[in-house]
């Protein structure tokens, strides 16, 4: 099962559209690329797993693995990712400026409604960033 992160990159935020199985699931923000520097980038295009989290601070959302050089990236809510985000993802339900939407806790609940049951029944979860200009 595969999530793709299809990004457009400006210089104050990465605006996304993040679908699944071929369907716009949700908008994305982001940080801008900043050469993968550890909280203050996004991270590199590729392909990732994704698992399931749960923290004090996010409560449930998702975590990116095994991203080269970072560590803690995970999808948790934001709507302005210079203030909100070091590195992570944020879902969003639209896009509102560089880096900025609108919405992102219900649209972290729709990721989590749509996904946790797939993870949970152990199906795994790909997602593959790439740029829109490609």
């Amino acid at each position: 099962m595969e999530l793709q992160l299809t990004r457009t990159y400006h210089p104050n935020g990465t605006n996304g559209i993040l679908l699944f199985n071929g369907t716009e699931l949700c908008k994305t923000v982001e940080l801008p690329w900043k050469n993968n520097q550890p909280r203050v980038s996004c991270i590199p295009e590729g392909q990732y797993r994704l698992r399931r989290r749960h923290s004090p601070r996010f409560k449930a959302h998702f975590e990116v693995m095994e991203v080269k050089d970072r560590k803690y990236i995970l999808f948790h809510a934001a709507n302005d990712a210079g203030k909100e985000l070091r590195g992570c993802i944020a879902p969003v339900l639209q896009h509102t400026g560089e880096g900025k939407g609108s919405s992102s806790r219900a649209a972290l609940e729709k990721m989590i409604d749509r996904l946790y049951p797939l993870l949970d029944n152990g199906n795994v979860i790909t997602l593959t960033i790439k740029n829109a200009e490609s």
